[in-house]
């Protein structure tokens, strides 16, 4: 079954709470204003950010059934060894497909790491991925300096987003996922071989 943009907004509104609702409009807009910026897909960021939080709102219980029951599927089993705030990005990926019959991988890739981030996070990954970190609804220490460096470059803004959340899980004493840490420093070496290709075009 095919919906059109009105019966999902329909279908995932009604899934969590009003609040977050207006967050997921807020990352809607904020992942097209990033894709008219660079050069993605604005109707496929538009998609992936409606989808993105989906799941958010069912019971931990369920997410973990949906990530267990689904191993043979791909599903990331190692997920439920760490924050039950992860799962939701795997099960609304799988969601995604499954029942609302998305088809792309790059809408859906980006659905499935927006949370965790990934080594060679795809334009639509980081766009999904920082948009969440900026909405207007977003209200951190630190989130207006990720803003603006959201105005000039994916990498940097997403570099000082994953080190505020890192930095919040030290400060918490809580386990890090070591995916987000390897993202991290896979958009920080991008960003220093970016850097010595200027270097080396300016010589």
């Amino acid at each position: 079954m095919t919906y059109t943009r009105d019966e999902l907004i329909k279908a995932v509104s009604g899934q969590m709470p009003e609040k977050r609702w207006k967050h997921t409009e807020g990352v809607m807009a904020s992942a097209v204003e990033l894709a008219e910026r660079y050069g993605a897909d604005p109707v496929k960021a538009d998609l992936a950010a409606l989808l993105h939080d989906v799941a958010k709102y069912w019971p931990i219980d369920r997410q973990e059934s949906v990530v267990r029951d689904n191993a043979a599927a791909g599903l990331n089993q190692e997920l439920l060894e760490y924050d039950k705030q992860l799962l939701h990005s795997e099960v609304g990926a799988f969601v995604a497909e499954k029942d609302y019959g998305i088809t792309d991988r790059e809408v859906l890739d980006a659905i499935r790491y927006h949370t965790s981030g990934r080594v060679g996070m795809t334009k639509m990954d980081k766009i999904i991925c920082l948009a969440d970190y900026i909405e207007p609804g977003r209200d951190f220490p630190g989130v207006d300096i990720i803003r603006d460096l959201a105005k000039n470059s994916l990498e940097e803004a997403l570099v000082a987003g994953f080190d505020s959340t890192i930095s919040f899980l030290l400060q918490q004493r809580k386990i890090i996922f070591p995916m987000t840490v390897l993202a991290r420093n896979d958009l920080v070496r991008q960003l220093a071989a970016a850097k010595r290709g200027q270097a080396a075009s300016a010589e």
